[in-house]
């Protein structure tokens, strides 16, 4: 059978865009259907403006830290519109970026919804095209609580466009863009409250890492709830009022839920063409991001594997190479590297000491804490904080975690270590840059106690 297209990629993401580009690089004949800004959710309402955010939020504690190197500063002030127009510049330069990466490579873009008709058909602005495969690389979008109310909060994507910034906020969760956009509300001056829950922040990462996290965030000046789980919002004279399930109020101007996403399947066909899909709408898939059906495909957060943008461009080059470049590779989830870009960052790869006890049983625990060099001349009590976790039978490094500044910096490099099966005594033969917060990783020498200790100092 003739096909239009040896592949049809559906989502201009991250994944979808590296799919589609590399595929053709391959020979292939490519198009890719999107019917938003090209980008998806990291270029336009994720990773690059919530980074953006991040930076223009740390300014207020730089300038501050400043004095005691010698600087005087003027009245500072901030505007939120000024953060907005540029954030909005930069994004439309890297949308621009994105379309032309594709023309260049030569994919053919359209732009629409598209719906899966059959394993090998898709349907566009009312025209259907045949492909020998099949991409879905639709991503997810943010969910909210069924709460009296909820209608009064936004979510991540209505954060980045408010028109004001409010004198109060409240951010609903405890994951990744919970603790970022609290750091960001907090950073900027708004009278921020965290609440969570759970009774540790960043559930999934190693407890001592949440744990420690809440309280540098506490330190900063967010106001951190634990078992607080929002029952009703509504509308007052002066604001908003959350009341919690256990009958505390709390009064605010922004309520910002960040409490989960959820795969972007609906109404896209998949069903219909035999797609099986996870009770949370994700896209099932095998180790070579094959669906139920054959000819069709899923990379990134519509599988609900690891939400990363650097995981659904690898899950997207493997794919390409498996389907056109003769060589078929399985994905690799093993020790993805992580960054969460609160204030402090925390940035971790491998296991967790929990992890670890579990699939090793012994385990050898190096800490460090510490206030770094820059702030010892000011009176910021900011502590970074290290943690290696080592199989002990094998001596092999197998979780890096850290709380402090540029941590997802100094962890990517660690990663490589950790992908590579580097060894404590290999750590340990590695001569240090001194001085940098880095080399701690290694120079770190004394084993902690074997149980955890979450107030060693």
């Amino acid at each position: 059978m003739a096909f239009d297209y040896e592949l049809f990629t559906i989502g201009g993401g991250s994944g979808g865009v590296r799919a589609s580009r590399v595929s053709a690089s391959y020979g292939a004949r490519v198009a890719i259907a999107e019917n938003d800004r090209f980008g998806g959710t990291c270029v336009n309402v994720g990773c690059i403006p919530k980074k953006l955010f991040s930076y223009a939020a740390h300014w207020r504690e730089d300038f501050h830290l400043a004095a005691a190197y010698g600087w005087t500063v003027g009245e500072v002030r901030f505007d939120w519109p000024t953060l907005l127009r540029n954030k909005d510049k930069e994004i439309a330069r890297l949308n621009g970026v994105y379309e032309r990466v594709l023309v260049n490579a030569g994919v053919e873009i359209h732009r629409g919804r598209a719906e899966i008709v059959d394993p090998h058909s898709v349907r566009v602005n009312g025209k259907t095209y045949t492909a020998k495969h099949i991409l879905v690389a639709t991503g997810s979008w943010p969910t909210l609580p069924v709460i009296d109310g909820v209608e009064l909060a936004i979510t991540s994507n209505e954060a980045f466009h408010l028109e004001r910034l409010p004198r109060r906020a409240v951010v609903v969760g405890g994951g990744y863009i919970a603790l970022e956009f609290a750091s960001i509300f907090n950073g900027l001056g708004v009278e921020t409250v965290l609440t969570y829950r759970g009774k540790r922040l960043l559930r999934g990462f190693d407890a001592e890492i949440g744990t420690r996290v809440g309280e540098e965030m506490s330190a900063k000046g967010v106001r951190v709830c634990y078992g607080c789980e929002p029952a009703a919002l509504r509308r007052t004279a002066v604001g908003i009022e959350i009341e919690f399930t256990d009958g505390r109020i709390e009064r605010t101007d922004l309520v910002m839920f960040a409490t989960g996403r959820r795969p972007n399947t609906a109404k896209l066909g998949l069903e219909h063409a035999g797609v099986k899909l996870a009770p949370d709408g994700a896209v099932i898939v095998d180790r070579y991001s094959a669906t139920s059906v054959p000819s069709i495909h899923a990379v990134g957060d519509v599988t609900n594997r690891i939400n990363l943008t650097p995981v659904a461009t690898a899950e997207a080059m493997w794919l390409a190479r498996t389907l056109f470049g003769g060589e078929p590779t399985p994905i690799d989830h093993d020790n993805v590297p992580t960054a969460v870009f609160s204030h402090p960052n925390v940035a971790t790869v491998g296991l967790s000491e929990e992890r670890a006890r579990e699939r090793y049983g012994a385990v050898d625990i190096y800490k460090a804490s510490f206030r770094a060099l820059k702030l010892t001349m000011s009176e910021e009590k900011e502590r970074t904080f290290m943690k290696l976790v080592v199989d002990r039978a094998s001596q092999r490094v197998v979780g890096a975690h850290m709380i402090g500044a540029d941590a997802g910096e100094i962890i990517q490099g660690i990663a490589i270590a950790v992908k590579l099966g580097a060894t404590k005594a290999q750590f340990d033969a590695t001569i240090g840059i001194h001085p940098t917060a880095a080399e701690e990783f290694v120079t770190m020498r004394e084993k902690s106690g074997s149980e955890p200790d979450f107030r060693q100092r």
